[in-house]
């Protein structure tokens, strides 16, 4: 019967490391992404993940105000793209998979 109190306390004591443990899991890559004026009609992108990990190879799309692919690429190797700033109304959308697609107007980007 000593035995069975021990176990118990153990894997309540336990309880509060796995929780921790599993929420550290589930937030443990958000997608960051944001894009700069280079103020030579060129605009810079930079993206990532707040893990840590590496953006390169992530499909990039520049949009027209009709939703319109103006520009379609992929991130570098270094997470960047670079691309002719589009005349009028745009978005740069970055879509590396479900729940990780970022969109920018470009009245956000400076």
């Amino acid at each position: 019967m000593h035995t069975r109190t021990v176990s118990r306390w153990t894997a309540l004591a336990s309880l509060p490391l796995g929780l921790v443990l599993m929420t550290g899991a589930a937030q443990a890559h958000t997608a960051l992404f944001s894009c700069y004026d280079n103020g030579d009609g060129t605009v810079l992108c930079e993206a990532g993940f707040s893990d840590g990990s590496s953006a390169s190879g992530v499909p990039v799309r520049v949009l027209d105000a009709e939703g319109g692919v103006l520009v379609e690429d992929k991130m570098d190797a270094n997470s960047e793209i670079t691309f002719t700033r589009p005349d009028g109304a745009f978005s740069v959308l970055m879509d590396a998979g479900e729940g990780h697609q970022i969109t920018i107007p470009a009245d956000d980007i400076y």
